[in-house]
């Protein structure tokens, strides 16, 4: 009696570790992939306790979740030859367990080796500007690049690819900011040469209003007489005419051309040198004095040396009317005589 019982026990016992053997429990992120002594049996097991065979079967959980894959620092030449340091991260998912299982060894490890090569590729093809302005368009190129060797083949979907940071040379960040101070310099002269030409048509229009209406002047000149007033201070703003201005200096100009022909001197009358006596024949000579010169301070020439302006017109013309005497020589005797 004492063995029946004994072999019994031994008999249950063996039936809980059977059947603890053969219960697995699947989480509802996860599938399981059942073999049975190696071969792959093509129920895929979902999220529950699921029943297998304590002998023969082993069960593989996958998880079907998104995975975040952060690739390393990668160094690399854009199409304008400019060195530069790119990382990236890489989102994932499983949407086959079995590919996922049984074509590739460690697909964490292979999604990581093919963005790294993919990344160096992408970046090689595309320009500086490209990588940091358009970072969208290198993203999406980036998920079909990497689509292509793993979507299909081992079941795996790329559902997102972000470039993080670009860490560009020191030499090249100076060259790009000197770049954008001389754009934002630009650009501010342009704006400031727009609003002079603004302002300048504003001020146009309104000097053709004033031009219409004569008080407004008057009365623009009164607002800035009290614009002036309103602070405290002594200054005290009186409007001038300028057109006052112009007629003073008209006059003035007018009153230096009359004093300048008056104060014209008369020049002196040159003497005649002393002849020589001459022996044998002696030669008609006449003499003419040359008109002298009126030397004026202050006056224009051209090029030839000759008087420009109103005072160089009287001095011609006193040269012209000065008076020119020929005088015989007394030692000469008559032609023919």
């Amino acid at each position: 009696m004492g063995v029946l019982i004994t072999v019994l026990v031994v008999l249950v016992l063996a039936g809980l570790v059977l059947l603890a053997l053969s219960l697995r429990n699947v989480q509802q992120y996860e599938k399981g992939v059942v073999f049975r002594f190696g071969r792959l049996l093509p129920d895929i097991r979902g999220p529950g306790l699921r029943v297998i065979r304590p002998i023969g079967d082993r069960m593989r959980k996958v998880s079907v979740q998104t995975e975040v894959l952060g690739i390393p620092p990668q160094g690399s030449i854009t199409a304008d030859n400019v060195t530069l340091t790119v990382d990236a991260v890489v989102y994932f998912k499983v949407i086959d367990p079995v590919k996922a299982l049984v074509n590739v060894r460690d697909y964490p490890s292979a999604v990581s080796q093919i963005a790294q090569t993919s990344l160096r590729a992408v970046i090689g093809r595309a320009d500086l500007d490209t990588l940091l302005s358009d970072r969208n368009h290198i993203n999406a190129e980036l998920k079909k690049v990497m689509d292509a060797p793993t979507e299909e083949p081992w079941g795996l979907r790329i559902e997102r690819v972000e470039i993080k940071d670009i860490a560009l040379p020191q030499s090249m960040m100076r060259s790009m900011s000197k770049q954008a101070e001389a754009e934002r310099e630009r650009r501010a002269r342009v704006i400031a040469a727009d609003g002079e030409y603004q302002a300048s048509q504003r001020l146009s229009d309104a000097a053709a209003t004033m031009a219409d209406t004569p008080g407004a002047l008057q009365l623009r000149l009164l607002q800035t007489v009290v614009d002036v007033s309103a602070e405290k201070n002594s200054t005290l703003v009186m409007p001038f005419p300028v057109e006052m201005l112009r007629f003073f200096e008209h006059q003035s100009k007018e009153n230096d051309g009359e004093s300048t022909h008056r104060s014209i001197p008369r020049p002196a009358l040159p003497e005649r040198p002393e002849r020589p006596e001459h022996h044998g024949l002696p030669d008609l000579i006449t003499s003419a004095p040359t008109a002298p010169a009126f030397p004026l301070s202050g006056e224009r020439v051209d090029s030839h040396g000759d008087r420009v302006g109103a005072r160089a017109a009287v001095a011609r013309e006193r040269r012209d009317n000065w008076p020119t005497h020929t005088e015989p020589d007394p030692d000469a005797s008559p032609v023919g005589g």
